[in-house]
């Protein structure tokens, strides 16, 4: 093991040249440097965090759903069937014509009564509208107090003002308490989120958001451990600018106010335009691959680590463009495919809508209509895969 950790923890991988972490282990007093340990305070906090959002969604969010007449409400529920189950949660969710008229006869069954059973069972694991805009109305709340405290304390900062600041003196930067709990919270947060994966309603892409909240902590851990964190923080503040909006516009629609949700689709799609594909390569780029490399100058974790943020930007590149060809869809056709992530079930196939969520999630009003209905959930999909870097 120790040697493992000392393969692992090379100093001519993680430090620049002629910099040891015994350079780094006894600062002068009063000053902290960045250390792996920190990092494992935010184990408890996010066990908090995941605590205060079962309380939030319960006390908060949920009250305001019903005042929108968004209610929990029970759907129509499938009839226990062994001989059905089994073949559900075995072999298909969406039987074809084949299976369809051999379950009819084991069963002495209608067909349609099959297929009815079929499309009961598979409605009856989707989140109801209800659970959904609980849980944008938990990350709605976040982001906006995250983005905030952030650019606050980054409003102060002279790196915000001149990126150079970033890299002078650098390794030798020391940690504020301000820097410090804008880390730990952030990375707290994506903790709490791999523990309520595994809590929430499982969905289609269960195993792909799981990988991206290891690369997410990964990426955060990573950039704290080698004292990155100045520009460390540029990023996340970039990134958390424009995902409130998104969560915004989705209470909007979860709450068929179509009109407000396209406008805040607009606004949220020119805020990601312009954090993702012009502050973030112009601003923070531009400092990590030239600026520090003039004033520091090149090695192993440096490379790594601007080789993650580059394709960060490729990702953006293309996630502005599914949003663009989202955006245009929504012009042109007056309404949008349903979200294929957070509002389908664990299964891909679509379904005629049932009476799950109480009157007003299936009653057809006008402001649900011939709008963009869907849209901010559909981006939601591509977005929240990158949300935070």
């Amino acid at each position: 093991m120790a040697a493992l950790s000392a393969w692992f923890w090379n100093e001519r991988f993680w430090l620049p040249h002629n910099v040891t972490w015994a350079d780094l282990a006894d600062p002068a007093p009063g000053v902290e440097y960045p250390k792996a340990g920190h990092l494992f305070s935010a184990l408890p906090l996010a066990l908090g965090i995941f605590a205060l959002r079962i309380l939030f969604e319960r006390c908060v969010a949920s009250p305001c759903a019903r005042s929108l007449l968004i209610h929990p409400g029970v759907g129509r529920r499938a009839h226990p069937n062994a001989v059905l189950e089994k073949v559900f949660t075995s072999i298909t969710k969406s039987p074809d014509s084949r299976h369809l008229d051999g379950l009819s006869k084991q069963l002495d069954w209608e067909v349609r009564k099959v297929q009815r059973w079929f499309r009961n069972r598979r409605n009856q694991d989707k989140p109801s509208t209800h659970t959904k805009f609980c849980e944008s109305m938990w990350r709605f709340t976040f982001y906006l107090c995250i983005f905030t405290y952030g650019f606050r304390f980054l409003w102060q900062t002279p790196w915000m003002w001149d990126t150079r600041h970033c890299w002078y003196g650098y390794p030798y930067q020391i940690m504020t308490p301000g820097l410090y709990y804008y880390y730990v919270t952030e990375l707290a947060f994506y903790w709490s989120l791999m523990f309520s994966q595994f809590t929430d309603i499982k969905r289609k892409d269960f195993m792909i958001m799981f990988i991206h909240h290891l690369a997410t902590i990964g990426l955060i851990s990573f950039s704290y451990v080698n004292n990155m964190t100045r520009v460390g923080s540029l990023v996340m503040c970039v990134h958390d600018a424009s995902d409130f909006l998104l969560e915004l516009a989705k209470l909007a629609n979860y709450a068929k106010y179509q009109r407000l949700c396209d406008f805040l689709f607009i606004v949220f799609s020119v805020a990601f335009f312009i954090t993702r594909l012009v502050i973030y390569p112009i601003w923070v780029l531009n400092s990590t691959m030239f600026e520090s490399w003039a004033i520091v100058g090149p090695y192993p974790s440096w490379w790594l680590f601007n080789f993650l943020l580059l394709v960060l930007q490729v990702l953006h590149i293309i996630w502005s463009y599914l949003i663009a060809r989202i955006a245009v869809k929504a012009v042109l056709r007056g309404k949008v495919c349903n979200d294929v992530r957070s509002d389908i079930e664990s299964s891909s196939e679509n379904e005629p809508d049932t009476p799950t969520d109480g009157p007003k999630a299936y009653s057809h009003s006008p402001k649900g209509e011939n709008g963009t209905n869907g849209h901010c959930a559909a981006a939601k999909a591509r977005v929240q895969n990158h949300s935070s870097w």
